[in-house]
């Protein structure tokens, strides 16, 4: 069996709980390219001042006694075209229907108390710099339909924009281009030294993208780290020109292409999982070629179109073409925890955590390896499927849910085609930490890859091949689910034990 036991490890940068931000994590410490060029500090040292309307954003950067004037707004509640309206001063230039960061530096914008949502209503970021964004959603913005905001851009930068960083947001919509969406986060026109780090961007037909067009080139030193792109068609990012450094993210279910390259563009990518996607690297839809470095990177149930006319896939066996240097310091997570960490940080209310860089696989053949979660030898402690239910998401013949926690062998579960998903739950919140696949008699072999998912949340705590002893991070939860991507015939699982 070869699992990714995870030997993970996270910091937070506030202890009171995952909705309450103290000073310290307003302030924060830039990463990536955002610390370049003077570095990014947004309104640290500046005053601070409460939200809970558009207006009240507005309002306090029009307050302020000019437009460089540090600040720090900590927002709560829902945003959206209601409560956003004009206001004027000689410190802002803001507008309706649209956060409207213009002309303006020295601002850290973030969420505090129960949330903060952005709801049809995007963030603007115009001929600004050193501007910070943390612990907000942005959903649904529309560039047609109703209402409309922002170009149908969740979080937009143009025109000679400097120093942003945008930490633990998400950033989501509900379709595509035929939806009335565009980008979840663009940046163009001259915009540089920008860092998207812990974030979630999913359910868009566009991720986001670096230069409006072929000739748009003077953007880039762009960083993306620690993100989950969920469920997006293409754009994760595309690059026209510039440099962008891509690490420790995690792609699944890009549909069309992901990180396209193009136009001399150069991305240094590393360390990053990619599942259940389509040519997730390359130059796409144009013959004006980007390059890219890669190392580290798993490639996990990919697929990749032939090259052709403006389409040129990195796979099946990606290849560095350029070498990328890159001028500030970081540690890298081991591709294989990747999942794992991004799940327990990424995106708003997750307490600002981050990584700290210790997680790495452990070696399932190293019998001395205390984490090591495979064989060999059990795992101790009652199983807690004994006492909980079971589905999934189908059955064939005879088989039963049930089965999988009966504590008998000689009965099983087979899902209806080579691939499904078993689940196990309570009626209760449960932790968790070691799972045990047991395949049937005559069945040993046939599980391919597998994840190992939170039902609540969707997160993947674990990602391998074959059944066996699994180890998680310990998670509390009411149900767990394991979900068979491939496998060598009909798999019958007749235990699924689950252990404290």
């Amino acid at each position: 069996m070869t699992a990714t036991g995870l030997a993970l490890s996270v910091s937070s940068a506030s202890a009171e709980g995952p909705t309450t931000v103290d000073a310290v994590a307003v302030n924060g410490a830039a990463t990536g390219f955002a610390t370049q060029n003077g570095g990014t500090t947004g309104g640290a040292g500046g005053a601070t001042v409460r939200a809970t309307t558009g207006t009240q954003i507005h309002s306090a950067l029009c307050a302020r006694a000019s437009s460089s004037t540090p600040i720090v707004i900590e927002v709560e509640g829902t945003i959206n075209h209601g409560n956003t309206q004009k206001v004027s001063g000689s410190s802002c230039n803001t507008a309706a229907g649209v956060i409207e960061l213009k002309q303006i530096s020295n601002v850290t914008l973030i969420g505090v108390g129960s949330g903060a949502v952005f709801d049809q209503l995007g963030i603007h970021i115009r001929e600004a710099s050193n501007i910070i964004i943390r612990n907000v959603t942005v959903r649904n913005v529309k560039k047609s339909g109703s209402p409309t905001s922002n170009g149908g851009d969740a979080i937009g930068m143009e025109a000679d924009v400097r120093n942003v960083w945008v930490d633990h947001t998400t950033l989501e919509a509900s379709g595509g281009e035929d939806d009335g969406y565009d980008g979840l986060f663009d940046l163009k026109n001259n915009t540089q030294y920008v860092t998207l780090s812990y974030s979630i961007l999913r359910n868009s037909g566009r991720g986001g993208l670096v230069g409006s067009s072929e000739s748009d080139l003077g953007n880039g030193y762009v960083t993306y780290h620690h993100n989950l792109y969920e469920t997006v068609d293409s754009r994760t990012p595309l690059l026209r020109g510039g440099v962008a450094h891509i690490y420790n993210n995690h792609y699944r279910n890009l549909s069309k292409s992901g990180i396209n390259s193009r136009a001399g563009a150069r991305a240094k990518v590393e360390n990053s999982y990619f599942e259940d996607s389509h040519d997730v690297l390359g130059t796409f839809y144009t013959d004006e070629r980007g390059s890219w470095q890669v190392a580290g990177n798993i490639y996990d149930n990919v697929t990749w179109s032939s090259q052709g006319s403006q389409n040129y896939p990195a796979g099946p066996n990606p290849q560095s073409n350029t070498t990328v240097s890159i001028p500030y310091s970081y540690t890298l997570d081991a591709a294989s925890c990747v999942p794992a960490v991004v799940a327990l940080t990424a995106g708003a209310g997750k307490g600002l955590k981050e990584s700290d860089g210790s997680c790495s696989p452990t070696d399932p053949t190293d019998p001395t390896d205390p984490t090591d979660p495979g064989e060999p030898g059990n795992p101790t402690g009652p199983n807690l499927s004994l006492s909980a239910g079971a589905d999934g998401s189908s059955k064939t013949g005879s088989t039963s849910y049930g089965n999988v926690r009966d504590g008998d062998t000689s009965t099983y579960w087979s899902p209806n085609g080579s691939t499904g998903t078993i689940s196990v739950k309570w009626s209760g919140a449960t932790s968790v930490s070691t799972l045990n696949i047991r395949e049937a008699a005559g069945s040993e072999g046939t599980i391919g890859s597998w994840r190992v998912r939170n039902h609540d949340t969707g997160a993947v705590l674990a990602t391998g091949t074959g059944a066996g002893v699994i180890g998680i991070p310990t998670t509390t939860l009411k149900k767990i689910s394991f979900e068979i991507v491939s496998a060598h015939g009909t798999p019958r699982v007749a235990e699924y034990e689950t252990y404290a």
